[in-house]
């Protein structure tokens, strides 16, 4: 990994680390819509690893791996910000049903039903489903969610995070901890399944017995009850 001259040899550490950003593009595929080319997601974080070669300083406590990986899923992340694939007017609905169901679990105290949501909004339980696959394709990692509300760490610091900063992540995720253990237990295990087990959509429907769309709905739910919940905090 260094050289002879005791210096970072950044040609074996691209070697070493081109593999993880196929297996990062391949992990966050399966969360976006099939219009989103694989070879994109790979070509940013391609991009965000090169900058992390550049950035990297050894000396800052962390180690390559997981500062390149950062920058990897960073990249990614970006491309996907400046695409902005998702319409319109599936936006105005993610909203409207994360409003929906803050207001709607507020008041019953508990988490609400897919027919109680789908009466509250006035739609059909069907259009209610619909309306779930539609906006999962604007869905990405819940805590990157939680970022992308509170705004990003700078690209390019190397430095550890101030004292306030490690606060705030650290209560971030704290929070969304609490919140997944309100979910209900379906959808608390599609996600125990989905982003700790690394089942894709299709595996953990043949584990519940229901098809890869129920699936995704059930995942889409779990994530704007977290919105809804982590934003009114």
């Amino acid at each position: 990994m260094y050289t002879a001259q005791g210096t970072i040899n950044r040609d074996v550490l691209l070697e070493e680390h081109l593999p993880a950003v196929r297996r990062q593009a391949l992990s966050l595929q399966v969360r976006l819509p099939s219009g989103v080319d694989l070879d994109d997601l790979i070509q940013a974080g391609t991009l965000g690893l090169l900058d992390a070669l550049r950035r990297f300083d050894p000396n800052a406590g962390a180690t390559f791996s997981t500062f390149a990986n950062q920058r990897i899923r960073g990249a990614m992340i970006d491309e996907l910000r400046t695409r902005d694939w998702v319409p319109r007017s599936v936006r105005r609905s993610a909203r409207l049903l994360e409003e929906t169901l803050r207001r709607l679990e507020q008041q019953l105290g508990r988490p609400a039903e897919e027919r109680e949501i789908a009466v509250q909004m006035g739609i059909s339980l069907a259009e209610y489903h619909q309306l779930l696959h539609d906006t999962n394709n604007g869905n990405l990692l819940p805590f990157e969610e939680i970022v992308a509300e509170t705004g990003e760490p700078e690209a390019g610091a190397n430095a550890p995070p101030s004292p306030f900063a490690a606060l705030l992540d650290q209560e971030q995720r704290a929070n969304l901890v609490e919140a997944i253990e309100m979910l209900p237990e379906r959808e608390k295990l599609v996600m125990a399944l989905y982003y700790q087990e690394e089942l894709n959509l299709k595996e953990i429907g043949a584990v519940l017995g229901v098809t890869e769309s129920r699936v995704s709905q059930l995942h889409s739910q779990a994530v704007k009850r977290l919105r809804a919940r982590l934003l009114d905090r």
